[in-house]
């Protein structure tokens, strides 16, 4: 047996010295702490690309593939059930679907932008013999002074998103669209960024264990 056979016995028989990597040391536990804190990480990071894609779609995508029309509220008329800032969508109807106890978002002069958002309270007939709508606010003592004429009425209450009506204001307009390819294009890249990250970290983590 040669002198380097023999030193390598006798390293064999010492015992690891304190402090040293092995299953149960500080080392593994501080790579296990770490690793909550990364999940951790890539939760919350999820979690944010979820909620700003849940913002787009009730803000942006859904109203557009439905047809359907966004609104900020701005008076407390409806309230309690509609605040003021509560983006209200809309879904174009005939008049006929329209009955007592509809939401309605109607223009005040028809061929107009200003809009209002009340509750229907009753029917009537026109000097002409068209209907008519009689509006009411929730929050009001009387309707409103003027019946509703079909022409004027731009939907019925789909849905209502508190808040969300301020976010509303600032990107209306064709900036709906211009903020929707930028929104998912910045997105997706950061999307690919996370799984790509995400892979790098396994596989490093999945070379260290080895």
């Amino acid at each position: 047996m040669t002198a380097v056979e023999l030193r390598r016995r006798a390293l064999r028989g010492r015992p690891e010295p304190a402090g040293a990597a092995g299953p149960g040391t500080g080392r593994h536990r501080r790579t296990a702490g770490a690793g909550i804190f990364w999940w951790i990480g890539q939760i919350a990071s999820w979690l944010f690309l979820f909620l700003v894609l849940a913002v787009l779609a009730v803000l942006i995508v859904v109203p557009r593939v439905a047809g359907a029309e966004s609104y900020t509220v701005l008076t407390g008329s409806m309230s309690p059930g509609i605040q003021p800032g509560d983006l209200v969508v809309v879904k174009p109807v005939a008049a006929d679907q329209v009955a007592i106890g509809s939401v309605v978002t109607y223009q005040l002069v028809s061929g107009q932008s200003e809009v209002v958002t009340h509750r229907v309270v009753g029917l009537s007939i026109g000097t002409d013999g068209s209907q008519r709508f009689v509006t009411q606010g929730d929050a009001n003592n009387a309707p409103d002074a003027e019946p509703v004429r079909p022409v004027q009425l731009r939907g019925v209450l789909w849905y209502t998103v508190p808040l969300l009506g301020y976010l509303n204001m600032v990107i209306n307009g064709q900036l709906h669209m211009v903020l929707l390819v930028l929104a998912v294009t910045a997105l997706l890249g950061y999307a690919a960024a996370m799984l790509f990250g995400a892979w790098r970290d396994w596989r490093r983590r999945h070379e260290v264990l080895r």
